[in-house]
């Protein structure tokens, strides 16, 4: 469990979040999520759920937190970003945790969402800021 309020201090249990928390406080955070993550509420738990192969499992992650009639929601990619020409052709909003990490550690530092999508997606997923663009 991570506490953004006192930011790297973890505690590490056992026990599951459904047990910990009031299921009204936690927000599943998952690319899937048809909600967009506008600002972070100290008031709420978020959980960064994280998978080995995206192309396996398509929307696990949003399929598990509906079944646990869970909140969820999206970092703002595709509000505050653009796609950007690649050899590949290859767009994912799809974040490591550690990503994630970077993207909410940053916004609640910076309260920019801009700043925070720079630190923490990276140009391989094919989008960046549009002052970026060339």
């Amino acid at each position: 469990l991570l506490s953004l309020s006192c930011i790297f201090q973890m505690d590490i249990t056992q026990e599951s979040y459904l047990d910990l928390f009031p299921l009204d406080t936690i927000v599943y955070l998952t690319p899937d999520s048809e909600n967009v993550l506008e600002d972070i509420d100290p008031n709420k738990v978020y959980v960064l759920g994280g998978l080995v192969d995206e192309s396996i499992h398509k929307k696990l992650t949003l399929r598990r937190a509906q079944e646990q009639s869970l909140q969820t929601a999206r970092l703002p990619i595709r509000e505050y970003m653009v796609k950007t020409v690649n050899t590949k052709n290859y767009h994912s909003e799809t974040l490591a945790i550690n990503q994630v990490f970077d993207v909410l550690s940053t916004y609640y530092e910076t309260q920019s969402w801009a700043a925070a999508l720079k630190a923490g997606v990276s140009s391989g997923k094919g989008y960046v800021l549009p002052n970026a663009v060339k």
